[in-house]
Protein backbone atom coordinates (compact mmCIF):
# COMPACT_ATOMS: atom_id res chain seq x y z
CA UNK A 1 0.00 0.00 0.00
CA UNK A 2 1.75 3.74 -0.81
CA UNK A 3 2.83 5.18 2.19
CA UNK A 4 -0.07 8.45 1.84
CA UNK A 5 -2.63 5.68 1.68
CA UNK A 6 -1.49 3.93 5.00
CA UNK A 7 -1.17 8.00 6.23
CA UNK A 8 -4.98 8.53 5.53
CA UNK A 9 -5.87 5.26 6.76
CA UNK A 10 -4.04 5.52 10.18
CA UNK A 11 -5.19 9.41 10.18
CA UNK A 12 -8.82 8.21 9.57
CA UNK A 13 -8.64 5.53 12.55
CA UNK A 14 -7.58 8.35 15.16
CA UNK A 15 -10.03 10.17 14.55
CA UNK A 16 -12.93 7.70 14.80
CA UNK A 17 -11.35 6.51 17.58
CA UNK A 18 -11.12 10.26 19.25
CA UNK A 19 -15.02 10.62 18.89
CA UNK A 20 -15.53 7.24 20.36
CA UNK A 21 -13.40 8.14 23.30
CA UNK A 22 -15.06 11.98 23.11
CA UNK A 23 -18.60 10.06 22.97
CA UNK A 24 -17.83 7.76 26.20
CA UNK A 25 -15.96 10.54 28.22
CA UNK A 26 -19.78 12.66 27.61
CA UNK A 27 -22.01 9.53 29.05
CA UNK A 28 -21.87 8.63 32.83
CA UNK A 29 -24.49 6.34 34.28
CA UNK A 30 -25.58 9.02 36.31
CA UNK A 31 -27.09 10.68 33.20
CA UNK A 32 -28.29 7.33 31.99
CA UNK A 33 -30.63 6.93 35.29
CA UNK A 34 -33.96 8.03 35.53
CA UNK A 35 -33.52 11.05 38.89
CA UNK A 36 -37.39 10.61 40.00
CA UNK A 37 -36.81 8.43 43.28
CA UNK A 38 -38.15 4.98 42.77
CA UNK A 39 -38.89 3.60 46.38
CA UNK A 40 -40.92 1.43 48.23
CA UNK A 41 -43.58 1.16 49.70
CA UNK A 42 -45.31 4.35 47.68
CA UNK A 43 -46.01 7.16 49.65
CA UNK A 44 -47.52 8.21 51.62
CA UNK A 45 -45.94 5.36 53.39
CA UNK A 46 -42.45 5.36 54.80
CA UNK A 47 -39.86 3.71 52.61
CA UNK A 48 -37.91 0.82 53.10
CA UNK A 49 -36.43 0.32 49.60
CA UNK A 50 -35.00 2.01 47.17
CA UNK A 51 -34.08 2.21 43.99
CA UNK A 52 -30.16 2.83 42.69
CA UNK A 53 -29.21 2.21 39.39
CA UNK A 54 -29.51 -0.78 37.20
CA UNK A 55 -26.39 -2.64 35.27
CA UNK A 56 -25.41 -4.41 32.26
CA UNK A 57 -22.46 -3.49 30.61
CA UNK A 58 -18.92 -2.44 32.19
CA UNK A 59 -19.70 0.84 30.71
CA UNK A 60 -22.80 1.32 32.71
CA UNK A 61 -20.57 1.11 35.39
CA UNK A 62 -18.20 3.83 34.65
CA UNK A 63 -15.42 0.91 32.78
CA UNK A 64 -14.27 2.50 29.74
CA UNK A 65 -11.83 0.24 27.17
CA UNK A 66 -8.55 1.66 26.79
CA UNK A 67 -7.16 3.44 23.82
CA UNK A 68 -5.58 0.13 22.12
CA UNK A 69 -8.73 -2.12 22.67
CA UNK A 70 -10.82 0.77 20.84
CA UNK A 71 -8.73 0.84 18.07
CA UNK A 72 -8.78 -2.93 18.00
CA UNK A 73 -12.58 -2.98 17.86
CA UNK A 74 -12.30 -0.44 15.20
CA UNK A 75 -10.08 -2.32 12.90
CA UNK A 76 -11.78 -5.78 13.45
CA UNK A 77 -15.11 -4.83 14.75
CA UNK A 78 -16.40 -4.58 18.60
CA UNK A 79 -16.67 -7.48 20.71
CA UNK A 80 -19.45 -5.63 23.48
CA UNK A 81 -18.91 -7.29 26.84
CA UNK A 82 -22.65 -7.53 28.09
CA UNK A 83 -24.81 -10.17 30.87
CA UNK A 84 -26.87 -12.36 28.74
CA UNK A 85 -28.75 -14.73 31.23
CA UNK A 86 -27.31 -13.81 34.93
CA UNK A 87 -28.01 -16.29 37.32
CA UNK A 88 -26.56 -15.34 40.25
CA UNK A 89 -24.82 -12.01 41.67
CA UNK A 90 -21.77 -11.63 44.89
CA UNK A 91 -19.87 -8.23 45.52
CA UNK A 92 -16.43 -8.26 47.03
CA UNK A 93 -15.51 -4.80 48.09
CA UNK A 94 -15.63 -2.43 44.80
CA UNK A 95 -15.73 -5.73 42.73
CA UNK A 96 -19.10 -7.28 41.63
CA UNK A 97 -19.38 -11.20 40.63
CA UNK A 98 -22.05 -11.99 38.10
CA UNK A 99 -22.31 -15.54 37.27
CA UNK A 100 -23.81 -15.83 33.15
CA UNK A 101 -24.86 -19.37 31.60
CA UNK A 102 -25.32 -17.23 28.59
CA UNK A 103 -22.17 -15.93 28.35
CA UNK A 104 -20.39 -19.27 29.96
CA UNK A 105 -18.88 -17.54 32.48
CA UNK A 106 -18.10 -15.14 35.39
CA UNK A 107 -18.20 -11.68 34.55
CA UNK A 108 -15.94 -9.60 37.45
CA UNK A 109 -16.70 -5.63 37.29
CA UNK A 110 -14.15 -3.48 39.40
CA UNK A 111 -15.51 0.12 38.90
CA UNK A 112 -12.87 1.29 41.19
CA UNK A 113 -9.89 0.40 39.11
CA UNK A 114 -11.99 0.74 35.75
CA UNK A 115 -11.08 -3.61 34.72
CA UNK A 116 -13.73 -6.22 33.64
CA UNK A 117 -12.34 -9.57 32.68
CA UNK A 118 -15.05 -12.51 31.81
CA UNK A 119 -14.17 -15.13 33.95
CA UNK A 120 -13.61 -18.88 32.90
CA UNK A 121 -12.35 -22.30 33.46
CA UNK A 122 -8.28 -23.23 33.03
CA UNK A 123 -7.54 -22.77 29.23
CA UNK A 124 -10.00 -20.94 28.58
CA UNK A 125 -12.47 -23.47 28.86
CA UNK A 126 -16.30 -22.38 29.07
CA UNK A 127 -18.27 -22.78 32.17
CA UNK A 128 -21.64 -23.83 31.16
CA UNK A 129 -23.77 -23.46 33.43
CA UNK A 130 -22.30 -21.38 36.53
CA UNK A 131 -25.63 -20.50 38.32
CA UNK A 132 -24.24 -20.19 42.12
CA UNK A 133 -21.79 -17.88 43.73
CA UNK A 134 -20.52 -17.48 47.07
CA UNK A 135 -17.85 -15.21 48.62
CA UNK A 136 -14.96 -16.59 50.88
CA UNK A 137 -12.88 -16.03 53.85
CA UNK A 138 -10.44 -13.66 51.88
CA UNK A 139 -11.56 -12.14 48.36
CA UNK A 140 -12.21 -15.50 46.95
CA UNK A 141 -15.27 -16.37 45.52
CA UNK A 142 -16.59 -19.64 44.55
CA UNK A 143 -18.75 -20.60 41.57
CA UNK A 144 -21.32 -23.94 41.48
CA UNK A 145 -21.47 -25.18 37.55
CA UNK A 146 -24.54 -27.64 37.62
CA UNK A 147 -23.66 -29.01 34.13
CA UNK A 148 -20.11 -30.07 35.48
CA UNK A 149 -21.17 -30.97 38.75
CA UNK A 150 -18.04 -28.96 39.93
CA UNK A 151 -17.14 -26.17 41.96
CA UNK A 152 -14.96 -23.48 41.29
CA UNK A 153 -12.91 -21.19 43.14
CA UNK A 154 -12.19 -17.56 42.02
CA UNK A 155 -9.16 -15.92 43.58
CA UNK A 156 -8.77 -12.14 44.24
CA UNK A 157 -7.07 -10.97 40.97
CA UNK A 158 -6.96 -14.35 38.98
CA UNK A 159 -8.77 -14.44 35.22
CA UNK A 160 -9.45 -17.83 36.04
CA UNK A 161 -11.62 -20.48 37.78
CA UNK A 162 -10.05 -23.26 39.52
CA UNK A 163 -11.52 -26.65 40.28
CA UNK A 164 -11.72 -26.60 43.95
CA UNK A 165 -10.57 -31.36 45.00
CA UNK A 166 -13.77 -32.17 46.25
CA UNK A 167 -14.01 -36.12 48.09
CA UNK A 168 -17.50 -36.35 47.26
CA UNK A 169 -19.42 -36.38 43.64
CA UNK A 170 -21.77 -33.58 42.90
CA UNK A 171 -24.85 -34.36 40.66
CA UNK A 172 -26.73 -31.26 39.86
CA UNK A 173 -24.62 -28.14 42.20
CA UNK A 174 -26.46 -25.00 42.59
CA UNK A 175 -27.17 -23.30 45.82
CA UNK A 176 -23.50 -22.43 47.57
CA UNK A 177 -22.68 -21.03 50.63
CA UNK A 178 -19.49 -20.35 52.58
CA UNK A 179 -19.32 -20.34 56.44
CA UNK A 180 -16.41 -17.70 57.20
CA UNK A 181 -16.41 -19.06 61.01
CA UNK A 182 -15.93 -22.07 60.58
CA UNK A 183 -14.53 -21.94 56.56
CA UNK A 184 -16.93 -24.81 56.12
CA UNK A 185 -18.27 -24.53 52.35
CA UNK A 186 -22.14 -25.80 52.11
CA UNK A 187 -23.23 -27.20 48.39
CA UNK A 188 -26.74 -27.53 48.11
CA UNK A 189 -27.10 -30.66 45.11
CA UNK A 190 -30.63 -30.35 43.70
CA UNK A 191 -30.74 -33.74 41.73
CA UNK A 192 -29.49 -35.44 45.11
CA UNK A 193 -32.22 -33.23 47.18
CA UNK A 194 -29.52 -32.50 49.60
CA UNK A 195 -27.07 -30.48 51.05
CA UNK A 196 -23.29 -31.34 51.33
CA UNK A 197 -21.09 -29.90 53.49
CA UNK A 198 -17.31 -29.13 52.89
CA UNK A 199 -14.11 -28.76 55.34
CA UNK A 200 -11.48 -26.07 53.95
CA UNK A 201 -9.74 -28.91 52.27
CA UNK A 202 -12.50 -30.07 50.00
CA UNK A 203 -13.14 -33.43 52.52
CA UNK A 204 -16.72 -34.33 52.81
CA UNK A 205 -18.07 -33.36 56.31
CA UNK A 206 -21.71 -33.90 56.23
CA UNK A 207 -24.83 -34.00 54.65
CA UNK A 208 -28.32 -33.06 55.23
CA UNK A 209 -31.41 -33.54 53.17
CA UNK A 210 -33.36 -36.35 51.19
CA UNK A 211 -36.22 -36.07 48.62
CA UNK A 212 -39.66 -35.58 50.77
CA UNK A 213 -41.83 -33.14 52.51
CA UNK A 214 -41.39 -33.91 55.96
CA UNK A 215 -38.76 -31.42 57.88
CA UNK A 216 -35.57 -31.50 56.45
CA UNK A 217 -36.63 -33.04 53.37
CA UNK A 218 -36.38 -31.20 50.23
CA UNK A 219 -37.79 -31.39 46.63
CA UNK A 220 -35.49 -29.97 43.94
CA UNK A 221 -33.81 -27.59 46.49
CA UNK A 222 -32.00 -24.15 44.85
CA UNK A 223 -30.35 -21.39 46.34
CA UNK A 224 -28.80 -20.87 49.58
CA UNK A 225 -27.58 -18.07 52.27
CA UNK A 226 -25.78 -18.09 54.97
CA UNK A 227 -26.15 -15.40 57.30
CA UNK A 228 -23.18 -14.12 59.70
CA UNK A 229 -25.24 -15.79 62.89
CA UNK A 230 -24.94 -19.37 61.13
CA UNK A 231 -28.51 -19.77 60.30
CA UNK A 232 -28.52 -21.24 56.23
CA UNK A 233 -31.82 -20.70 54.79
CA UNK A 234 -32.60 -22.78 51.48
CA UNK A 235 -35.60 -22.53 48.74
CA UNK A 236 -37.16 -25.81 48.70
CA UNK A 237 -38.57 -25.05 45.38
CA UNK A 238 -40.97 -27.48 44.64
CA UNK A 239 -41.82 -27.96 48.41
CA UNK A 240 -42.43 -23.99 47.67
CA UNK A 241 -41.15 -23.01 50.79
CA UNK A 242 -38.04 -21.88 52.82
CA UNK A 243 -36.60 -24.10 55.69
CA UNK A 244 -33.85 -22.71 57.48
CA UNK A 245 -31.03 -25.12 59.15
CA UNK A 246 -28.71 -24.32 61.73
CA UNK A 247 -24.70 -24.64 61.13
CA UNK A 248 -24.94 -28.64 61.78
CA UNK A 249 -27.84 -29.05 59.66
CA UNK A 250 -30.27 -29.41 62.11
CA UNK A 251 -33.81 -28.30 60.67
CA UNK A 252 -34.81 -24.77 62.15
CA UNK A 253 -38.13 -23.53 61.10
CA UNK A 254 -39.36 -23.10 57.34
CA UNK A 255 -42.54 -20.84 55.75
CA UNK A 256 -44.37 -20.65 52.99
CA UNK A 257 -46.87 -22.04 50.77
CA UNK A 258 -47.76 -22.25 46.64
CA UNK A 259 -50.39 -19.84 46.09
CA UNK A 260 -50.65 -16.86 43.55
CA UNK A 261 -51.21 -14.26 46.30
CA UNK A 262 -49.16 -12.01 48.43
CA UNK A 263 -47.17 -13.98 50.55
CA UNK A 264 -47.60 -17.42 48.58
CA UNK A 265 -44.79 -18.85 46.52
CA UNK A 266 -44.63 -20.09 43.08
CA UNK A 267 -40.94 -20.45 41.63
CA UNK A 268 -38.98 -19.74 44.47
CA UNK A 269 -34.77 -19.05 43.94
CA UNK A 270 -32.84 -16.73 45.57
CA UNK A 271 -33.03 -15.86 49.26
CA UNK A 272 -30.43 -13.40 51.31
CA UNK A 273 -30.88 -11.55 54.72
CA UNK A 274 -30.39 -7.87 55.57
CA UNK A 275 -28.52 -6.75 58.72
CA UNK A 276 -31.90 -6.81 60.32
CA UNK A 277 -32.66 -9.99 59.63
CA UNK A 278 -35.63 -9.67 57.00
CA UNK A 279 -35.55 -12.62 54.41
CA UNK A 280 -35.58 -11.59 50.97
CA UNK A 281 -37.07 -14.44 48.10
CA UNK A 282 -36.75 -13.90 44.30
CA UNK A 283 -39.99 -15.44 42.96
CA UNK A 284 -39.28 -15.95 38.79
CA UNK A 285 -42.92 -16.34 38.28
CA UNK A 286 -43.73 -13.43 40.57
CA UNK A 287 -41.10 -11.51 38.84
CA UNK A 288 -40.68 -9.98 42.32
CA UNK A 289 -38.80 -10.26 45.60
CA UNK A 290 -41.06 -10.37 48.52
CA UNK A 291 -40.20 -9.49 52.01
CA UNK A 292 -40.23 -11.65 55.40
CA UNK A 293 -39.68 -11.22 58.83
CA UNK A 294 -37.58 -14.07 60.56
CA UNK A 295 -40.45 -15.91 61.84
CA UNK A 296 -41.72 -16.09 57.90
CA UNK A 297 -44.78 -12.86 58.31
CA UNK A 298 -44.46 -11.11 54.71
CA UNK A 299 -43.47 -7.78 54.68
CA UNK A 300 -43.22 -6.25 51.51
CA UNK A 301 -43.19 -7.33 47.48
CA UNK A 302 -41.36 -5.48 45.10
CA UNK A 303 -41.34 -5.39 41.09
CA UNK A 304 -43.63 -6.57 38.63
CA UNK A 305 -43.05 -8.11 35.22
CA UNK A 306 -41.87 -5.55 32.77
CA UNK A 307 -38.40 -3.47 31.45
CA UNK A 308 -38.53 -0.57 33.87
CA UNK A 309 -36.36 -0.04 36.16
CA UNK A 310 -38.04 -1.83 40.08
CA UNK A 311 -39.60 -4.34 37.44
CA UNK A 312 -38.13 -7.93 36.36
CA UNK A 313 -38.19 -11.02 34.17
CA UNK A 314 -37.77 -14.11 35.45
CA UNK A 315 -35.33 -12.69 38.30
CA UNK A 316 -32.88 -15.44 40.06
CA UNK A 317 -30.13 -14.57 42.09
CA UNK A 318 -30.24 -11.96 44.85
CA UNK A 319 -26.93 -11.05 47.00
CA UNK A 320 -27.47 -8.29 50.16
CA UNK A 321 -23.86 -6.66 51.01
CA UNK A 322 -23.23 -5.52 55.11
CA UNK A 323 -24.58 -2.10 53.77
CA UNK A 324 -27.71 -3.45 52.67
CA UNK A 325 -27.14 -2.65 48.88
CA UNK A 326 -29.47 -5.19 47.36
CA UNK A 327 -28.01 -6.75 43.95
CA UNK A 328 -30.46 -9.00 41.56
CA UNK A 329 -30.03 -10.87 39.15
CA UNK A 330 -32.66 -10.09 36.55
CA UNK A 331 -32.28 -12.43 34.36
CA UNK A 332 -34.02 -12.19 31.27
CA UNK A 333 -33.49 -8.77 31.54
CA UNK A 334 -29.47 -9.21 30.80
CA UNK A 335 -29.41 -7.08 33.53
CA UNK A 336 -28.38 -6.46 37.74
CA UNK A 337 -30.41 -3.77 39.61
CA UNK A 338 -29.34 -2.39 42.73
CA UNK A 339 -31.44 -1.70 45.71
CA UNK A 340 -30.69 -0.38 48.77
CA UNK A 341 -32.80 -0.71 52.45
CA UNK A 342 -33.66 1.98 54.41
CA UNK A 343 -35.87 1.25 56.52
CA UNK A 344 -35.11 0.13 60.42
CA UNK A 345 -35.62 -3.12 61.93
CA UNK A 346 -39.66 -3.93 61.28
Amino acid sequence: MHPDSIRRLVLRYAALAGMALAVLSCSSPAQLENPVPLVWPAAPAEPRITYLKTFSRPEDLGITRGFFQRMADLLFGATEAHLVRPMAVVAVGDLVYVADPGAKGVHRFDPKNGNYDLIRAPEDEPLPSPVGLARGLAGEVYVSDSALGKVFVIRPGAKTAMPVPLSAKLGQPTGIAFDAATQRLFVVDTSAHRVNVFDRNGTLESSFGGRGTEEGQFNYPAFAWLTPQGRLYVTDSLNFRVQSFDRQGHFVAKFGRLGDGTGDLARQKGVATDSYGHIYIVDAMFHAVQIFDESGRFLLSLGALGRDRGEFWLPTGIFIGDDNVIYIADSYNQRVQVLRYVGGPT
